[in-house]
């Protein structure tokens, strides 16, 4: 009789103890509820509404608009600037991601270092990434700019003929993807730092031992054990540079032409200059399946490679 109160005993606590775990858990689901709101306000709702006004010929103000079928997919592939703008928004994103995670990774090492500096060279580096990027850009317009601009009044000291940089369409997107990574290299520094600092000093003391060098060590141990690091920088350099807009905006406003422009700046030019909002929400459904394939790509493959300290 007594073995068979406790065990009623003990079935009541875990009852009772199942049920405080599910108000816990529903209470927890309350307190999400306001993110989960603005997130459906301000990104899923518009971005639904988005892929239906392309299939529209909406121009962006009319209060009436005519559902188009396809037809708004079949221009954006016919169109020539389409493969433009989606060819300088893979540089902008791929070339940024390459530059700021060697640059910042090299930073990184740097600072790692005992140096007496490092805090000064430190902040130097990530100063840039509290500068807003259209501030940013036009500090650097006026560095490339053709007229009074600071690189041309060094080539006219230096007896040599000036440069309008800004103006040709071979050189203008690299000098984006250059003021792209100089303005966010200190975040991918930061990160790789943290990284760094994570890795436990017996890993390098034991490959000493064996005679390892420094490139054997930065290979079997720093790289391995760093790979969390590498993949939210590779996909947060990514998601940033295919989106870029502000600094494009500064420096060359998408020109000569369509030369620079970015997928994000055609679509502000489709619907506030040419009034064409149903082609540029077609635009902007092909942008967001670029950013995330090629997103989800660079976490699932980067994930992969991530080893357990």
């Amino acid at each position: 009789m007594a073995d068979t109160l406790s065990t009623s005993t003990e079935q009541t606590k875990k009852a009772v103890k199942k049920m405080k775990k599910r108000q816990r858990e529903s209470s927890l689901w309350w307190m999400y509820l306001p993110s989960v709101l603005l997130v459906v306000t301000f990104i899923i709702y518009p971005f639904l509404d988005g892929i239906r006004i392309s299939f529209t010929n909406w121009n962006g103000f009319s209060q009436t608009y005519d559902y188009v079928g396809l037809d708004q997919y079949t221009r954006m592939f016919a169109d020539p600037d389409t493969w433009l703008v989606v060819k300088n928004t893979l540089l902008y994103g791929i070339g940024s991601t390459i530059l700021q995670n060697i640059v910042g990774l090299g930073y990184a090492l740097l600072l790692n270092r005992n140096l007496k500096v490092r805090t000064l060279t430190r902040t130097i580096i990530y100063l840039p990434v509290i500068i807003s990027p259209l501030v940013m850009g036009y500090i650097w317009y006026f560095f490339f700019a053709f007229n009074g601009g600071a690189l041309n009044d060094i080539y006219l000291w230096l007896g040599m003929d000036p440069v309008n940089a800004l103006g040709s369409p071979s050189l203008n997107p690299y000098i984006i993807v250059f003021v792209n990574t100089f303005q966010f290299v200190g975040v991918a520094m930061i990160i790789y730092l943290a990284g760094l600092q994570s890795i436990s000093r017996d890993y390098y003391e034991a490959a000493n031992i064996d005679g390892a060098s420094t490139w054997q060590k930065f290979k079997t141990i720093t790289l391995p054990l760093l790979m969390p690091s590498i993949t939210i920088n590779m996909v947060l350099n990514i998601i940033g540079g295919l989106k870029l807009f502000d600094v494009i905006v500064a420096l060359t406003n998408g020109g000569p032409g369509n030369a620079s422009q970015s997928m994000s700046t055609f679509m502000y030019n489709l619907y506030f200059s040419r009034q064409d909002a149903g082609y540029a929400a077609t635009q902007g459904v092909l942008m967001a399946l670029i950013i995330l394939v090629i997103s989800m790509a660079a976490l699932f493959y980067f994930k992969r490679k991530e080893v357990e300290a």
